[in-house]
């Protein structure tokens, strides 16, 4: 079932996925359709599972787009694969290596462009180029998603080869196989995220312990006060008042992490299981097609690490506060983390009716 690398490529490797196989001797005949229809069945499994977790129910980034647009896309798979699998091959208007070998060059040729366009979409997303309504950005990202998609298909009709072999791998017994590709960016763009963020972490292993208890109780004491919605807090503008608030506000926790290795915890602590695992299947040789490894967690993964460059970047200039959207790494509380303060000790809102026409806005 697995299939076996074949030759390499500048971006991609060929494998050969075994679509029949069979015995001369005991003519034993083994079609392996079903088992492909399971594999497609765990992967939007697991892509489905990942989008109801990770992605945030307004779609207004182009990533969250491409992230539906995946699941829609391995909705499409599973049928496909499962029609064959009803009607059986002769009845079926294309072959299954057809549908293996297109599908694997399709996305395999995703990953570029979704990175490139996704991280030009956050590095515009505090510019005036993007003040757009909801609606708009929605229109604008969901029309480069198919273009994306339309491009990556014609693609995969001029360069994917469906033809099926016959080989001989094991003595007495024949297979038919059938060319797909393995995404050689998502593997070194894999490793190299894994070997960055083990090397960060190494010169501060003592004291990561004590740093991710602080982000975890600042997280805590964050969602109890109601702070996940903004960061800009209405209070009043007595002097007295907002004196105290400050000094109340900020504590120095000694010794605490510089912001950029900060926010590279904040990552590593939510996708190091998942890098450690590719990683380790990299390793051990293991060959996956470009259909299961461009998946949601992947694209969530590589939507972190954008986006937390990108806050990285504003946050010198602009401190927590960002219209990037919201993710599963808590970039805000890292960022505190950083600086030393405890979210608890933000001021709540306290609005003054008195002084209503002075409307006045103060932010840390």
């Amino acid at each position: 079932m697995l299939p076996e690398s074949a030759a390499q490529t500048s971006h991609t490797v060929k494998m050969l996925g075994i679509i029949e196989q069979w015995d001369e001797a005991s003519g034993c005949h083994t079609g392996n359709t079903d088992k492909y229809l399971l594999l497609m069945f765990f992967k939007l499994g697991l892509d489905a599972a990942v989008l109801h977790l990770c992605c945030p129910k307004r779609y207004t980034s182009f990533l969250s787009i491409c992230s539906l647009s995946i699941v829609l896309a391995d909705l499409v798979m599973v049928l496909f694969v499962a029609s064959m699998w009803f009607l059986g091959p002769d009845r079926y208007l294309v072959s299954l290596c057809f549908i293996l070998a297109k599908a694997s060059t399709t996305y395999g040729a995703l990953p570029l462009p979704m990175m490139c366009l996704g991280f030009l979409d956050y590095c515009l997303v505090d510019s005036n180029l993007c003040n757009q309504s909801t609606f708009g950005k929605y229109l604008r990202n969901a029309s480069l998603t198919v273009l994306v998609w339309i491009l990556a298909y014609i693609y995969s009709f001029v360069s994917a080869n469906s033809d099926l072999m016959e080989l001989d791998y094991v003595t007495g017994i024949k297979a038919l196989v059938c060319q797909v590709e393995e995404s050689a960016l998502i593997a070194y763009f894999i490793l190299g995220l894994f070997t960055c963020v083990i090397c960060t972490m190494l010169p501060y292993w003592s004291m990561i312990p004590q740093w991710l208890k602080e982000a975890e109780r600042l997280s805590e004491e964050r969602e109890e006060q109601g702070n996940q919605s903004s960061d800009f807090l209405f209070i009043s503008t007595n002097n007295t008042e907002t004196k105290s608030s400050k000094e109340n506000y900020q504590e120095t926790v000694q010794p605490y992490p510089p912001l950029w290795f900060s926010l590279t915890l904040g990552f590593g602590v939510f996708w190091i299981p998942y890098l450690t695992v590719s990683v380790a299947c990299m390793v051990l040789g293991y060959g996956v097609p470009a259909y299961i490894t461009v998946n949601l967690l992947w694209l969530e993964c590589t939507n972190s690490f954008l986006m937390g460059v990108v806050f990285w970047v504003n946050s010198k200039s602009q401190g927590p506060y960002s219209q990037l959207p919201e993710n599963v790494c808590l970039w805000h509380v890292y960022w505190h983390l950083s600086k030393g303060t405890r979210q608890h000790q933000l001021p709540v809102a306290v609005f003054n009716p008195s002084k209503v026409k002075r409307n006045s806005l103060l932010h840390v």
